[in-house]
């Protein structure tokens, strides 16, 4: 679980990256679900567009896709959404810390 902190970090890196998974007619496929993975396994950051044809919301879209890939969802604005799940391995992205309580 990330921090209201880490989340307005996320959506400042995320403002400058374009989109790289189109949700269109066919809904979240399987197709869909490992493009985003691999993305995300390779970026940590993704932005994702659901097109008018795909029949469901962005918010939707960002639930259902964010699930299975074990990610968080950092935004979602009209028909985009950003993903983030950090790498294990060769972690890209250093969140600022979570503030002591």
């Amino acid at each position: 679980m990330i921090t209201s902190k880490q989340r307005a970090f996320l959506r400042s890196l995320a403002n400058q990256i374009d989109t790289i998974v189109m949700i269109g007619k066919d809904g979240l496929s399987a197709d869909i679900e490992k493009q985003a993975h691999d993305a995300l396994t390779k970026r940590e950051l993704i932005k994702c567009k659901v097109l008018e044809t795909a029949g469901i919301t962005s918010r939707q879209a960002a639930e259902a896709l964010s699930k299975p890939l074990s990610a968080e969802v950092v935004q979602v604005i009209g028909n985009k959404f950003v993903l983030y799940r950090k790498n294990q391995k060769e972690p890209k992205i250093i969140l600022p810390k979570a503030a002591r309580r």
